[in-house]
C-alpha cells in the first residue's frame, strides 16, 4: 500500500482524541507505581573517594500520603503494620539495658564541667561566647560517641519555676495507685494464652450532631471547647497512659493512631500489650484529665490594630500606648486557675485480642487504615453543612494558641516565648491552625518506647537483611559499599549536569524489575522440590 493510500484509509485523529491520550509523564508515573518506585525522588550526588566515580542517585521522598507518592506511602504503611504486629503479643521482655559509659565519654564530660565552671566565672562577654561555642562542640562530640539524654544547662536559672499543685481535682474520681513494675509483657492464662487489648477513646460531646458530623444547631455547638480539646488532645492521651500504668502496676506498652471522627474531633485507636479489665479501662478514662496552666485567652484584645515590634526593647508593644505587652513568664506566674481542662468522652470501646488470630490481623489493618491519607483527605467535607462546620471550627482554631511560642498569644496582649521581629501577630505556622488539619495532632502514630524493642530504622534493616539472606542462598551477592568512602551531596535544582527526574525514575524502574526477578528466583529456590514419587504420579 502506498503512502497516499494509507493516508486516505487511516483518518487523522481529532484534537479531542489526542487530548484524551495519556501523557508521557502519566505513563512514567503509573509504571513507577506498578513496580513500587518513588515517583518524586530527590537527587543526591554520590562520589567515591577511592575510584573518583561520580554518579547521581534518586533517593525516595519517604512520603506517607498516597496522593503525594503511592509507592512510598504503601511501604511506610507496611512497615508500620510489621511494627504493630511484632510488638503486640511478644512473650519476652525487650532488652534495653544501657551500656556503661566509656572512658572517653567520662573524660569529655569532666572537660565539659571545667569549661562550664570557667564560663560562669568569666566576666568578658567575648571570652564567654568563645567558651559557650567550645561547650557546644563538646556536647556534639558526646552525642556522636553514643550518649543520650539531656545535659545540664550552662546557664543558671534566673527565675524560680512555677509549681502547680498535683492534688487531684475534686470533680474527678480517684484512682488506685500501684508501684509500676518494669515488666511490659502481659499475663499468660492457662499456660498458653496471652491476650492483649484494642481500645478506642473519643473526645467529649460539644452538642448533638447529624449523621454527617455537622451540628444539629451550630449556634449552641461549643466550638471553643472543641478547638481547645483538639489542640491539647495529645497531652490528654499522655496523661491517660500514665494513669493506666499506675493503676495496673506494670509498664503497659501501646501502638496507637489518631484519626478524626466525622465531626472533625480526634479519637484514638490503640493496641495495648497485655490484658486489662474493661472496668479498669473505663475507670481510668473517666478519671483522666489534663489541666492547661496557661494565661486566660477567652477574649481577643487586638482585632483591628495589631501589636508592634519594638526593635530597641526586643518586645512587642501596644500600638497606641507603646507599652510592652505582658511577658510570658509573668503572665503564667499570675495564673491561679487552669485556662482549660480536657477530658475524654463517655464512649469507650475495649476488646480483648489473641495474638496470631485472624481478628488480630483485622485490627492491625484497622489501626493503619488511614495512615496513607492526609488529615485533610480524611475530614474532607462533602456537604454544605460539613463545610460550614469546618469553617467555624477553623475560625475558632485560628484564635486558639497552640503552644507557648504561638503568635496567637499576641492577640491577647501576651508576648509568647521566642517572639522576634519576624513574628506576625495572630499568624502561627503550627499544624493546629491549618484548614486541612482542623487542630488534629501532627503525630498520627504513637508508639511506646518498649513496644517492639526496635525503631522503624531497625525494622527496615530487618527486611533488607532478610532479602539479602534469601539472595545469598541462591548465589546472588549484593555487597554493600563502604560508607566511609562515599560522599553524599544534595544537588541544586538548577544544576545542568544533573539528569532529569524522569531519567532517574526510569533507571530506578529498570533496577527494580531486575531486583524483583532475582528475589523471585530466590523464593522459588527456597521452596521444596515437587514430590515426583510413584504415589503422587499415580494420584
Amino acid at each position: 500500500m502506498s503512502t497516499e493510500e494509507s493516508a486516505v484509509t487511516t483518518p487523522a485523529k481529532t484534537r479531542a482524541a489526542r487530548m484524551r491520550e495519556p501523557l508521557a509523564s502519566d505513563v512514567v508515573k503509573a509504571t513507577a507505581e506498578k513496580h513500587g518506585v518513588c515517583v518524586r525522588p530527590f537527587t543526591m550526588e554520590v562520589g567515591d573517594t577511592d575510584t573518583g566515580e561520580l554518579r547521581y542517585v534518586p533517593v525516595p521522598c519517604g512520603s506517607t500520603v498516597e496522593s503525594v507518592c503511592l509507592p512510598c506511602a504503601r511501604k511506610a504503611k507496611a512497615l508500620r503494620q510489621v511494627q504493630c504486629r511484632e510488638g503486640w503479643h511478644i512473650d519476652t521482655e525487650p532488652d534495653f539495658t544501657p551500656e556503661p559509659p566509656t572512658e572517653v565519654q567520662t573524660e569529655l564530660l569532666a572537660f565539659r564541667a571545667d569549661l562550664v565552671a570557667a564560663y560562669r566565672q568569666e566576666t568578658d562577654q567575648a571570652e564567654a561566647d568563645e567558651l559557650r561555642e567550645e561547650i557546644q562542640g563538646v556536647d556534639e562530640e558526646l552525642r556522636q560517641l553514643g550518649m543520650r539524654g539531656r545535659l545540664p544547662s550552662i546557664d543558671l536559672p534566673t527565675k524560680k519555676a512555677v509549681k502547680r499543685s498535683t492534688k487531684r481535682r475534686q470533680d474527678a474520681p480517684n484512682l488506685p495507685r500501684r508501684k509500676v513494675a518494669k515488666t511490659t509483657v502481659g499475663r499468660e492464662y492457662a499456660g498458653r494464652f496471652r491476650p492483649s487489648m484494642f481500645v478506642t477513646l473519643t473526645c467529649d460531646t460539644y452538642g448533638p450532631v447529624r449523621s454527617d458530623g455537622a451540628p444539629v444547631d451550630p449556634s449552641t455547638y461549643d466550638y471553643r471547647r472543641a478547638a481547645r480539646d483538639a489542640v491539647h488532645f495529645s497531652a490528654l492521651v499522655d496523661r491517660w497512659w500514665q494513669n493506666l500504668r499506675r493503676v495496673v502496676g506494670w509498664d503497659a506498652q501501646y501502638f496507637a493512631t489518631v484519626e478524626p471522627q466525622r465531626r472533625a474531633a480526634p479519637h484514638l485507636h490503640a493496641a495495648i500489650r497485655g490484658s486489662v479489665p474493661h472496668d479498669v479501662i473505663r475507670q481510668v478514662t473517666e478519671a483522666t484529665y489534663h489541666q492547661v496552666w496557661w494565661p486566660a485567652h477567652d477574649e481577643v484584645v487586638y482585632v483591628d490594630r495589631m501589636p508592634l515590634w519594638d526593635g530597641d526593647r526586643r518586645v512587642f508593644v501596644d500600638p497606641d500606648t507603646r507599652e510592652p505587652l505582658t511577658e510570658w513568664d509573668d503572665a503564667v506566674e499570675a495564673v491561679e486557675d487552669p485556662a482549660h481542662v480536657v477530658t475524654f468522652g463517655r464512649q469507650v470501646h475495649s476488646k480483648g485480642i489473641l495474638g496470631g488470630s485472624e481478628e488480630a490481623g483485622r485490627h492491625i489493618g484497622y489501626l493503619t487504615k488511614y495512615l496513607t491519607k492526609s488529615t485533610g483527605e480524611v475530614v474532607e467535607a462533602d456537604t454544605a453543612r460539613q463545610k460550614d462546620h469546618h469553617d467555624r471550627l477553623h475560625a475558632e482554631l485560628s484564635v486558639t494558641p497552640c503552644s507557648t511560642r504561638c503568635a496567637v498569644w499576641l492577640l491577647y496582649g501576651i508576648n509568647p516565648k521566642g517572639a522576634n521581629g519576624k513574628t506576625t501577630p495572630g499568624h502561627c505556622k503550627g499544624r493546629a491552625h491549618r484548614r486541612t488539619t482542623l487542630g488534629l495532632p501532627g503525630r498520627r502514630v504513637l508508639v511506646s518506647r518498649k513496644w517492639s524493642g526496635k525503631t522503624l530504622v531497625d525494622h527496615k534493616a530487618d527486611r533488607k537483611a532478610f532479602v539479602l539472606e534469601a539472595l545469598a542462598a541462591v548465589g546472588i551477592e549484593k555487597p554493600a559499599p563502604d560508607p566511609a568512602r562515599l560522599v553524599w551531596r544534595k544537588v541544586d535544582s538548577g544544576d545542568p549536569s544533573v539528569p532529569p527526574r524522569a531519567h532517574l525514575v526510569m533507571h530506578a524502574i529498570s533496577e527494580r524489575i531486575t531486583w524483583k526477578a532475582e528475589y523471585d528466583k530466590a523464593l522459588l529456590a527456597a521452596q521444596s522440590p515437587p514430590d515426583l514419587s510413584a504415589t503422587s504420579l499415580a494420584a
